[in-house]
């Protein structure tokens, strides 16, 4: 088909040339150029013919003209592209002097100039040069503002300086024009700040960035919501915020365990021990069975009896022997509380445990045994080894000795090992 549609095509042309040059050799045309007595006579179709070579000469030579200057062009933008990839890769490697020099080269070209200034002022502030990085971020803010903005607040980050890079992004952030990474620094500076209501209002905006991976995503809106759970200003509020949270993220311990201690600060024990209780049916976890001995003074009989009947489920879990023994010192059940927190630092000792035998040795009376007791949990802190506590501790506790069904994190029992 195509053959045939290039062959009417040509046969088309063939017969506009032949009535066209029919047209022509009745009448060629007649041009007269005349100047200061020269004249020069010639047909409309020479004329024609003579001003396109003419204007393909005069093109031709312009461009062998410039052609050693887009030569030179073409070079300086090639080197530039070079000195950007080797001052990228110094920096790479940690050669931060070698990558500025590269660098340095790569600003000259235009088109290179605003991420070839971001690259040194990265640099620069690798190496401790917060001037040579400011100078550099205040260069690159006149190709990429809003680049070495949020550059500008990651160094203060970096350098400990969340009140700063607060102050520096708050005014984009109310006018809701900054990039991916300055959304992602404002919750940083907002958090450190300790305010998490401020935080919380930024995630949309970096959620729909798409900037971050799901699951990095999920990360950081969890520590949001765990933070703004934690500083809640009042019951309402913090109703408000739990139920607007997913299901799913309902679930998580770190953010159960927040809700939980700020109910109980509110005064609302009953419902921190239900989401606790409900989330340790689900699945057992260490950090609830600890957050569980944090929920103030009330209920202290219920929850040492909710806490005991865990001992079927996690009998050798530190955190939950812990949490037994805080419950009996709060109760003032000393030789009680004791025993628990001996097994406790027996099998995995922690500063807490440590600490709250102290506190238990000390109740009883015993102010020398308390002594060890605190001196250890600072040991334990510095990750150094514990003193005996004069034959208090038996050596080697049985930890079978409270076993009474182990089940795995679905709650299905665990078959006996062999040799147990």
């Amino acid at each position: 088909m195509r053959v045939w549609v290039g062959i009417f095509l040509l046969l088309l042309i063939a017969a506009a040339a032949a009535f066209g040059w029919q047209w022509v050799v009745e009448d060629p045309g007649y041009v007269l150029v005349r100047l200061r007595g020269t004249s020069i006579e010639t047909t409309l179709v020479f004329a024609a013919v003579a001003l396109l070579v003419l204007w393909g000469l005069l093109s031709l030579a312009w461009r062998l003209l410039r052609w050693p200057l887009h030569a030179w062009i073409r070079a300086s933008k090639r080197r530039a592209r070079e000195n950007l990839a080797n001052g990228l890769a110094a920096f790479a490697e940690g050669r931060y002097q070698q990558a500025e020099r590269h660098l340095a080269k790569a600003v000259k070209q235009p088109a290179l100039r605003g991420p070839a200034l971001l690259a040194m002022a990265r640099a620069a502030h690798a190496r401790g040069e917060d001037e040579r990085a400011s100078k550099a971020l205040d260069e690159a803010a006149l190709d990429l503002e809003s680049a070495a903005l949020a550059q500008r607040a990651k160094f203060l980050i970096e350098r400990g300086r969340h009140a700063d890079a607060l102050a520096l992004l708050q005014p984009r952030a109310t006018k809701g024009s900054l990039p991916p990474v300055g959304w992602q620094m404002y919750i940083e500076a907002s958090l450190s700040e300790g305010d998490a209501q401020q935080a919380l209002d930024a995630l949309p905006a970096l959620e729909k960035s798409q900037s971050l991976a799901s699951d990095a995503f999920l990360a950081l809106e969890s520590r949001v919501m765990m933070a703004a759970l934690a500083t809640a200003p009042s019951q309402a509020r913090l109703n408000s915020l739990w139920n607007g949270i997913g299901r799913n993220r309902r679930k998580q311990p770190a953010v159960i365990a927040a809700f939980a201690r700020r109910a109980a600060s509110f005064g609302q024990t009953l419902a921190a021990m239900d989401e606790i209780e409900s989330a340790q049916r689900r699945e057992w976890n260490d950090e609830l069975a600890l957050c569980y001995s944090d929920l103030g003074p009330a209920e202290m009989t219920t929850r040492t009896r909710h806490a005991e009947s865990w001992l079927q489920i996690a009998p050798n879990s530190t955190w939950l022997l812990t949490t037994l023994g805080r419950l009996c010192r709060d109760q003032k059940l000393w030789g009680k509380g004791i025993q628990y927190l001996e097994r406790a630092v027996e099998i995995n000792a922690s500063p807490i445990a440590w600490e709250t035998l102290g506190d238990c040795h000390a109740g009883a009376g015993n102010e020398s045994m308390a002594n060890r007791c605190y001196r250890n949990a600072l040991l334990n802190m510095r990750g150094e080894a514990a003193l005996a506590l004069s034959g208090q501790v038996p050596s080697g506790v049985d930890t079978r000795a409270l076993i009474f069904e182990e089940r795995d994190a679905h709650g299905m029992p665990r078959l006996p090992q062999a040799g147990s």
